[in-house]
């Protein structure tokens, strides 16, 4: 198989690869997946939840905002 051959089914795989799957169609159904998203993605670039404060406060007021907090049934501590 040449590189050619790999690098198009590398691509043909990758673009597969992006259909949703159950975590993303949940995530979108709760109406908050952008700030999800900037949650997660500043926990990954910084490895620490105390930097990510603002995009979770974010985060749980869309929550709230949504009512995913009574579909869920969790609670404020």
């Amino acid at each position: 198989m040449s590189n050619e051959e790999k690098k198009t089914i590398t691509a043909q795989t990758a673009v597969d690869d992006d259909e949703p799957d159950e975590w993303d169609k949940r995530i979108f159904s709760t109406g908050c997946a952008d700030e999800n998203t900037k949650l997660t993605d500043c926990y990954y670039e910084k490895k620490d939840w105390r930097i990510c404060k603002r995009e979770m406060e974010v985060f749980r007021e869309c929550w709230k905002r949504h009512g995913n907090d009574k579909r869920t049934d969790s609670k404020d501590v």
